[in-house]
């Protein structure tokens, strides 16, 4: 047991510290190439997701892929009238778990 916990902060401490050198390594630095990755990497993260999410659409099975397009739908309609992300990804995530766990079964 206690070498499991011992594991466990080990990897935390890695995990954290790979995520907190990049902003030590260019903390004093100016860098247009950074200035650039951080103003175009989150919309190209969340395109990748949205690609990664809708792969697997089978629209010529059983329900076309209705549950897919509600919750996208979904995310688009709470996002334009909140302009909420997390209130966006949460709120197409639920909907689409309730039209594959309940609705469209």
């Amino acid at each position: 047991m206690n070498h499991n916990i011992l594991l466990i902060i080990v990897i935390a401490c890695v995990t954290f510290l790979t995520r907190l050198l990049p902003f030590i390594a260019f903390s004093n630095q100016e860098s247009p190439l950074i200035e650039y990755l951080g103003k175009v990497l989150p919309y190209s993260i969340m395109a990748m997701l949205v690609v990664y999410c809708l792969k697997d659409i089978d629209l010529l099975g059983r329900f076309h892929g209705i549950s897919e397009i509600i919750a996208v739908l979904t995310v688009i309609i709470l996002h334009v009238y909140k302009r909420n992300t997390l209130l966006s990804i949460a709120g197409g995530t639920i909907i689409y778990m309730l039209c594959v766990q309940i609705i469209f079964i």
